[in-house]
């Protein structure tokens, strides 16, 4: 990635007057001037400098695509600051890496690589970071005119420490970040209803105004005919408290056609920590077994044996549960199954639900009939696990997304093996 994707180290930290203190309850970046901003992270100028041309063009000159876009991605960017080392406590690490992250960007991002045009709808700080952000967009082919800046927050960060088998945590900086104050008055309409497929994630309805303007978004949507992709991307520690993220995450899940979610989000939702199973390990035996999972009265998928479509929740047409080691489980009106997962030398997960998911939407947006085709979802399910197997054997997020040529490729190779 280059330019998007820099070298940070705590020396840098100090030599630009940025100080880590530790509080009771939080990490927090400051600095030496003071500032309004009701955040517990603060890094201030006295004097913003004047814009660069780089910024200027991710200002001004934001249609980078002839063809319309056919996934539209709405929700958080942020910068990533991903570890150099790894397996270290978080403070301990000599450096990190800044980067491009925010689950919704990185799925726009990963489809542009996989070849098909996507948009992404969502606001920056007006600060260096947050043109820097809306230029990897540009440079990766996305469009970027649904993209707002905002003077009155910061761009949002994350620390990523990584533990040695690659899984990682997050430190956020963002209360408030500059995404989390887009307002429905900001939306560009048209970008939503001329798309095929409209993404987002659960991150935006943690507060106002962006809760209102994601639900303003969903409904622009629906109107319009386009399909809703919805991967709720749990990130308890942003929530006030784990019952508001349930609630909020099953307030908008029943709109949905599509939904991802990981095995671990489920169990999270049904208020449970045992282990569930969510479909046949026998791939070819799809009606072995019959399930029901709910939370509070609200059903988040209802399967039979017989399928029996009077069980099924009205507008959902494909949920897939990603489930580690044991594959990914797909569920429609009419048939379920499990995919395979693709065994790779683990480096960092870190985007890799958002390549699965770039994967799966890039295969949809293509031709949607093959939710009526068992046989060909399970392939398309198949190029998305491939997109997530590259993905966390390199570092950081969207550095690690791969385009078409590399998931083939992987695909090839495992096909020689088999």
């Amino acid at each position: 990635m280059g330019s998007s994707h820099n070298s940070f180290s705590v020396f840098q930290f100090l030599v630009y007057g940025v100080f880590l203190t530790f509080g009771a309850n939080s990490l927090q970046i400051e600095t030496e001037t003071e500032s309004n901003f009701p955040s517990s992270m603060e890094v201030v100028r006295d004097e913003q400098p004047p814009p660069t041309e780089a910024m200027v063009a991710a200002a001004d000159d934001r249609t980078t695509q002839q063809e319309p876009s056919r996934v539209v991605c709405f929700g958080e960017i942020l910068v990533d600051f991903v570890p150099l080392v790894g397996g270290l406590p978080i403070f301990d690490e000599p450096g990190f890496k800044a980067g491009a992250g925010g689950a919704p960007a990185n799925v726009a991002v990963g489809i542009c690589k996989l070849g098909t045009p996507a948009a992404f709808i969502g606001k920056l700080g007006d600060d260096e970071f947050g043109y820097a952000l809306a230029n990897v967009l540009k440079e990766n082919g996305v469009e970027t005119r649904g993209v707002r800046f905002d003077a009155r927050a910061h761009t949002g960060l994350a620390f990523i420490s990584l533990r040695s088998d690659g899984e990682r945590t997050f430190i956020f900086y963002r209360n408030p970040s500059a995404d989390m104050l887009i307002v429905p008055e900001e939306l560009d309409h048209d970008l939503i209803t001329n798309a095929k497929i409209f993404h987002y994630g659960s991150i935006s309805l943690i507060a106002e105004p962006s809760k209102s303007t994601h639900l303003e978004a969903i409904k622009i949507a629906k109107e319009a005919g386009v399909l809703l992709s919805y991967d709720p991307n749990l990130r308890l520690q942003l929530w006030p408290s784990p019952e508001e993220a349930r609630k909020e995450i099953m307030s908008i899940w029943s709109e949905a056609n599509i939904i991802k979610v990981s095995a671990d989000e489920v169990r999270f939702l049904i208020a449970t920590s045992s282990t569930a199973s969510f479909a046949s390990s026998d791939a070819a035996d799809n009606n072995s077994k019959a399930f029901k999972v709910e939370y509070e009265g609200v059903e988040l998928l209802t399967s039979s044996s017989d399928h029996d479509a009077k069980s099924w929740r009205p507008n959902l047409m494909l949920l897939l549960v990603t489930d580690g080691p044991h594959g990914c489980h797909y569920f429609t009106p009419k048939f379920k199954g499990t995919v395979a997962t693709l065994k790779v030398q683990v480096v960092d997960t870190t985007g890799a639900g958002d390549a699965f998911v770039a994967g799966l939407l890039t295969k949809l947006v293509q031709d949607v009939s093959l939710l009526e085709d068992e046989k060909r979802l399970r392939e398309a399910v198949r190029f998305a696990n491939a997109c997530g197997a590259i993905t966390v054997t390199r570092r950081g997020a969207i550095p690690a997304l791969p385009d078409t040529e590399a998931v083939l490729n992987l695909l090839r190779e495992i096909a020689i093996t088999d």
